[in-house]
């Protein structure tokens, strides 16, 4: 394969750019939930990355399994799933890790899962079917799954891609962002918006994590709403914290209702932009 075909094969997708309550909200007739935009119709946050590694072989990997993960498989027509990077175990986050057992059936393999230890316990329990199909009183149709347990400044690598995780903080809750780009010496080429860095539901970097968000082309960041919130970035937040890393580019994700996408694109400053459902990098 030629190095031109795998720089051209390498997709980020938007799976879902809304907040815990997605957009339109239950019972909700203000105007971003009234809209005919299509950009204000947002289901979970989560993100796909897609691509051809160095041997050839397609690879897929999801960061969160939100509980729009079925309807948002759909629309991207995924055929596989090789892994699933966890940020942190809120419900918007994890809720669809049971639409996961449709691609073991589809790969006949086992899927790898990446979280931190609290994360793993809190999925073991939600989960328990999953994690303990032994003590299921029927057999049943569940994913199959291997865990895996990181860290902040663990990096995992990929089939030529490289996660490392970073240290974020959701209010009181230490959570991870990563920061991904191509393996050292994998055989992988760049693609345009690489490096990136996905900082989802993000209240506040900690001072640890600031180098880790240099010399980064794509930032992927956490941008709620206009008023304050404790354990979110606000538009304003998000805007001063996109400035100080400075990437080449600042897309903004997890937003509320009360973020309208035209009117808060148009007060964004150049190299900032609101994301929505279904954008793709490549």
């Amino acid at each position: 394969m030629t190095k031109g075909r795998i720089l051209a094969s390498m997709r980020f997708t938007f799976l879902g750019t809304g907040t815990s309550a997605g957009i339109p909200v239950i019972a909700c007739d203000c105007e971003t939930c009234t809209s005919d935009d299509p950009r204000d119709r947002r289901l979970r946050t989560g993100a796909c990355l897609r691509w051809v590694d160095p041997e050839g072989a397609e690879r897929v990997v999801l960061i969160d399994t939100t509980p729009d993960l079925r309807q948002q498989a759909l629309a991207l027509d995924l055929q596989r799933c090789d892994a699933v990077l966890f940020t942190h175990n809120h419900v918007d986050h994890v809720f669809g890790l049971d639409e996961i057992r449709r691609f073991n059936a589809v790969m006949q393999a086992p899927i790898d899962i990446y979280a931190e230890q609290h994360t793993l316990e809190a999925l073991r329990r939600v989960y328990a079917h999953v994690f303990d199909p032994e003590k299921n009183v029927n057999k049943s149709f569940v994913a199959r799954l291997i865990a895996h347990q990181i860290g902040p400044g663990e990096p995992v690598d990929l089939w030529g891609l490289r996660f490392t995780p970073i240290r974020l903080l959701h209010g009181r809750l230490p959570i991870l962002g990563f920061r991904i780009e191509p393996t050292p010496g994998g055989g992988l080429a760049p693609a345009p918006w690489m490096t990136m860095a996905y900082c989802t539901d993000v209240s506040s970097v900690p001072p640890e994590t600031w180098s880790q968000l240099e010399d980064l082309e794509t930032l992927v960041l956490d941008c709620l709403r206009w008023r304050h919130h404790p354990t979110h970035l606000t538009v304003d937040q998000a805007i001063e914290v996109a400035d100080q890393i400075a990437a080449g580019q600042t897309w903004f994700v997890h937003m509320a209702h009360q973020v309208k996408h035209a009117e808060a694109q148009a007060k964004m400053p150049d190299g900032l932009s609101l994301a929505w459902d279904g954008l793709t990098l490549e």
